[in-house]
């Protein structure tokens, strides 16, 4: 069976940080690329960065330089720091695993991050 938790949220001011993780069960997790994406209330889940097996990284454009993501297989976790938040980046965060070639799809449940003073 599928798991991915998350886990790291929390409420924080505007201009501090957070680390964000996701662990990873019951799938070979080296072989995906793990995702995260966020869901504002009112608005579309969007994908905030990915990391492919092979370890090439990508970011939203409201994120770069902001927000690192790395993963280390070996511990089957990938890991979310945000750095200067702001109050837009408020919103659900998910872990996603994706294999695209085969179709295989998982999501985590999703931890809160509000920025707010």
């Amino acid at each position: 069976q599928v798991h991915l938790v998350e886990s790291g949220g929390g409420l924080v001011q505007p201009g501090g940080s957070l680390r964000l993780s996701c662990i990873g069960s019951g799938f070979t997790f080296g072989r995906f690329t793990m995702n995260w994406f966020r869901q504002a209330p009112g608005k579309e889940r969007v994908m905030v960065a990915s990391v492919a097996s092979v370890g090439r990284t990508n970011y939203a454009d409201s994120v770069k330089d902001r927000f690192t993501i790395s993963r280390d297989d070996a511990k089957r976790a990938v890991h979310l720091q945000m750095n200067s938040l702001k109050p837009e980046d408020t919103a659900v965060y998910f872990c996603n695993a994706r294999w695209s070639e085969y179709g295989y799809d998982y999501w985590g449940q999703g931890t809160q991050v509000t920025v707010s003073s």
